[in-house]
């Protein structure tokens, strides 16, 4: 059993999640394309990045590879991360008042008795929002905090005050499914936790 895992992403929130449980962990960012293809459905989507993100990973024999991908999605459509304060209030003015849902896909290769192991996840979330008045809105935008995040808000940090409830996986939201990450990595023979030698908050 390999005691490191490589994460294929440069999101620091993944990192301190599982940082934070105990793991022993390499950050190799996978360089793909991320554009979404016409008509394609957010689920799809994330997974056929994630796949890509975890072809794009060399390994050794020891190492396992984690690949992940989230979105944020509303009626079927997928919010990207905006690239301006307009684009951001926009996003957030759809968001208010309603339930979204962030996908993530996330991928597991490695090896267990010296044949390759690939394992693949889907875990959704939904995030209900509260109305948002003008000024509330325009104060989160000013805050800056919704550049580099998809849907153009971060749940882990000021953003906490524009969700009313969370249905499923908390960490979903903030970028990886961790409960269910572990799982898979018990499941498939990889890299365990060490609780104890983790960060507490």
């Amino acid at each position: 059993m390999s005691s490191t895992l490589l994460l294929a992403s440069a999101s620091p929130r993944r990192r301190e999640l599982l940082q934070r449980v105990g793991l022993l962990l390499e950050v190799r960012p996978a360089d793909v394309d991320e554009s979404v293809h016409d008509g394609e459905e957010p689920s799809a989507y994330v997974m056929r990045v994630a796949r890509a993100k975890a072809a794009a990973t060399q390994r050794r024999a020891d190492e396992w590879v984690l690949a992940a991908d989230t979105t944020v999605t509303l009626d079927g459509q997928i919010l990207g991360k905006a690239e301006t304060p307009e684009e951001a209030a926009k996003m957030l003015r759809w968001l208010a008042g309603r339930a979204h849902q962030v996908i993530t896909a996330f991928i597991l290769v490695g090896e267990r008795d010296g044949q390759p192991v690939i394992h693949e996840g889907l875990v959704g979330t939904e995030v209900q929002f509260l109305e948002l008045d003008a000024g509330t809105l325009a104060d989160y935008v000013a805050s800056g905090e919704w550049r580099g995040k998809a849907g153009a808000y971060a749940i882990q940090g000021i953003g906490a005050a524009l969700v009313s409830a969370v249905r499923g996986s908390v960490t979903n939201v903030i970028g990886l499914p961790l409960a269910e990450v572990l799982a898979a990595l018990r499941e498939a023979g990889g890299p365990v936790p060490r609780l104890a030698a983790g960060t507490p908050a």
